[in-house]
């Protein structure tokens, strides 16, 4: 029983940080402006995201706009598309495969090939959260660069986002859920009775006295 709770808390750990990281993906603060000088009153604030950009009055009004062009978007948000989105996906697949081998599911035939199944998808979700870390910390390398750097304009400098602790958290929610996946299903594969306890009784059957037999089969 032991095993099992672990991969429950796994896939609901999993499940959190899945849904963080599309709400990371989505979010267009990977990019903020930072306030460097002395005005106490800003007319606007820049958000920067993977798909759009948003411009953010002081009077409270917001106006959003996705990117015109692909190709003309510079190439780390590129790659972080293509990454965040490929992890995001890849979290889904993990998904399946995982509630494939639970131990509280009975699509596989439990046994040692059903621990394999679990053991995969928790190796899948600790990945995803790797593949999630690679652009998040690449912009995070990149707009502390320009922050320090004394040839970038003060206009064009730029803080950390939200959006960016966000997906790291659920970065850390993916690769702690896919541990405690993987640790459930090699604990049940090595002891099979920290599974789910399963017994079976045998029906009772009529003696020649007419009564029935009393005995239980385990």
């Amino acid at each position: 029983m032991g095993s099992a709770a672990l991969e429950i808390l796994g896939l609901v750990l999993c499940l959190v940080g899945w849904v963080g990281l599309i709400l990371a993906c989505g979010l267009p603060m990977w990019q903020v402006t930072a306030f460097l000088d002395h005005n106490i009153v800003t007319a606007q604030t820049t958000w920067k995201g993977l798909w759009m950009s948003c411009v953010v009055q002081s009077t409270g009004h917001m106006q959003c706009k996705v990117y015109d062009s692909v190709l003309a978007l510079s190439t780390e948000v590129q790659a972080a598309r293509a990454l965040t989105v490929g992890a995001v996906l890849l979290a889904l697949v993990a998904l399946f495969v995982t509630l494939a081998g639970a131990q509280c599911t009975t699509c596989v035939a439990p046994g040692p090939g059903k621990a394999r199944v679990a053991l995969t998808g928790g190796a899948l979700y600790a990945l995803c959260g790797l593949l999630a870390l690679v652009p998040l910390c690449w912009f995070a390398n990149i707009v502390v660069r320009e922050f320090y750097d004394p040839t970038v304009p003060m206009s064009q400098k730029y803080e950390l986002g939200a959006a960016l602790y966000i997906g790291w958290a659920a970065s850390a929610l993916l690769m702690c859920g896919g541990g405690l996946v993987c640790c459930g299903a090699w604990v049940c594969a090595g002891r099979p009775d920290f599974g789910f306890p399963v017994k079976y009784s045998a029906p009772r059957r009529p003696t020649a006295s007419g009564d029935y037999d009393k005995k239980n089969y385990v």
